[in-house]
Order: C-alpha cells, then sequence, then structure tokens
C-alpha cells in the first residue's frame, strides 16, 4: 500500500485518476490522502491539510511507502511543522522530485530518513524509468549502477573527469536555493555528492543560484557534482545572454573535484531515482553513478 499525497501543487479529479493508475501500474494498492483534492490557489489545500496528509501516511500502519502527486510549490512551508520524531519512529519510502526537494532535504537533515528523488505519481513511467526505480525501492541493492539514458546521453558533457564518493544529496536547485541559510538545508559538511536539476530557468537565474550555493558554502564543500539534464533553461528573449552551456561551464570548469552534466533525473523522461543520503560513487568520465549500500532494508 502507498499513500498518495500533495504537499505542493493542486490536483483536480482527472489528475488524481490517472496518478492512481500509474502507481496501480506497478502493482501497487493506492490510499489517497484526505485532503488530495483540496485547493487554496494554486496549492492543494492550506498548510495544515497537506501536513495533515503527509502525517497521516506516516502514521498508517498499513501505508508502506508515500508518493508525492506532483510537484508546484509549496512543500517548503511544511517543513517547520512536520513532525520528525513520528518520522524517526515510523519511517517510509518517501517519492518525488522537484518541490518535493524540500522534503527530502528537510527530512534526511531531522530525521535522517532517506527518500527518493525520482517520479511523481504524475511523471510519465517510462521503462527506463520503472527499471531504475524497482531497483531503488523494490528490489534493492547495493553496486546499482546508473547511466544516461539513450535519449540524454547526446547532451553529457564532463567539466571535470575523474571519480568521487560520497553521499547523494541535492535535487532541484531553486528550491535548494531556496532553502539555503534556513534550518533545513543540507548541512554543508564535507564530501557530499552534490546532485542538482532544473527546468524552466532562463541562464542568467541558472548563474544567479550557482553563485548563491558556490557563497552559502554547499558547492565549494562537494566531492563532485552530478548534473541532470536542465530542460527549457536556455535564453527565451532577444536580450543579451550566455547559454546555459556557457553558464555551466563558468561554474564548473574551473571545479577541482569531478563534475559532469547530462545525468538522466529532473524533469525529463525518462529519469532514474536517486537516494538522498546514501553513499555512492560518481564517474563523470563513464557518466555513471554506482550506489555503495543498499537505499531500503
Amino acid at each position: 500500500m502507498v499513500g498518495l499525497i500533495s504537499p505542493g501543487g493542486v490536483l483536480d479529479p482527472a489528475g488524481v485518476e490517472r496518478r492512481v493508475m500509474n502507481l496501480e501500474s506497478l502493482g501497487l494498492r493506492v490510499r489517497l490522502g484526505r485532503n488530495l483534492l483540496a485547493a487554496r490557489g494554486g496549492y492543494a489545500g492550506t498548510v495544515p491539510q497537506r501536513l495533515a496528509d503527509l502525517h497521516s501516511m506516516f502514521r498508517d500502519p498499513e501505508v508502506k511507502g508515500i508518493w508525492a502527486a506532483r510537484g508546484g510549490s509549496g512543500s517548503n512551508a511544511l517543513l517547520p511543522s512536520i513532525d520528525y520524531d513520528l518520522v524517526r519512529a515510523k519511517p517510509k519510502v518517501l517519492i518525488g522530485f522537484s518541490d518535493i526537494t524540500a522534503l527530502h532535504l528537510a527530512l534526511y537533515r531531522h530525521a535522517g530518513l532517506v527518500t527518493f528523488h525520482g517520479p511523481t505519481a504524475g511523471s510519465t513511467f517510462a521503462d527506463f524509468s520503472v527499471e531504475h526505480l524497482r531497483a531503488m525501492v523494490m528490489e534493492p541493492k547495493a553496486g546499482h549502477v546508473m547511466r544516461p539514458a539513450p535519449d540524454h546521453a547526446a547532451t553529457r558533457r564532463v567539466f571535470r573527469g575523474g571519480a568521487a564518493e560520497g553521499r547523494l544529496v541535492g535535487g532541484n536547485l531553486s528550491v535548494l536555493c531556496a532553502l539555503a541559510g534556513t534550518a533545513y538545508a543540507p548541512a554543508t559538511t564535507r564530501g557530499h555528492l552534490l546532485f542538482l536539476e532544473e527546468v524552466g530557468e532562463p541562464p542568467y537565474r541558472i548563474d544567479r543560484m550557482l553563485t548563491q550555493l558556490h557563497q552559502s558554502g554547499m558547492s565549494p564543500r562537494a566531492a563532485g557534482v552530478v548534473l541532470g539534464v536542465f530542460d527549457r533553461c536556455e535564453p527565451t528573449d532577444n536580450e543579451p545572454s550566455l547559454s546555459l552551456a556557457d553558464t555551466l561551464q563558468d561554474h564548473f570548469g574551473a571545479t577541482r573535484v569531478p563534475a559532469a552534466y547530462g545525468f538522466s533525473f529532473g524533469h525529463v523522461t525518462p529519469q532514474f531515482t536517486l537516494p538522498v543520503g546514501i553513499r555512492a560513487r560518481m564517474d563523470a568520465d563513464a557518466g555513471t553513478i554506482t550506489l555503495l549500500e543498499s537505499a531500503v532494508t
């Protein structure tokens, strides 16, 4: 049994039905959050409503995993009121990406929970995505290797070659930057593998956010940097602008740690699933991420 909730963006009944069908196609039974169809502007209800659904799924003994219906915006508003003692006492799989980055990072920092940056219930469940999802949470094993999907292989770019090991920490760049300086940002200890993805942000904003990560200490202390496919992040008007490639080169071309672009995660199809907090090895030249331990027991 998996619980379906929306910590951020609003849903309609047709959207809920499609998401239930996606999860049932994996052989899962689905329990809907009580407030799943609540709405307050673009949010899936008020903060207390969204928080109640999250807590109820952690409390429910029949629910073994919690799936975010979508991303959107608003998950960070839940962070100060989450019952982290409950999460520690009843750890469960949590899956989603984009705005769900806020939950991943807060639950890892304050409850020590390994969560999964992977498809939301509304994503396209391509064979590649399902294969890697099963390898993370349904048939887990250390040593699982992730390589870019053929669709993304041509986008690969190595800024600095070599290999690095560390705990996977990261997610959506905008959300990560929004947490900088708060009690929910990743602890900037040395030795993590920083993974980043983004969608719909022009290069000047990408530049600003990467600068913020550097100045906040998150990126300089990383053992390696793993970049997904930044979707629709090229200039969109006639104003003078660097390209996305130029922007990333400026930030990672002179890095002292392995850094590469074009891994299959983020706002792309297909995508693989990354366990936040698990030790892994990245090989920038080979374009691989290898898990060094199992993400679930």
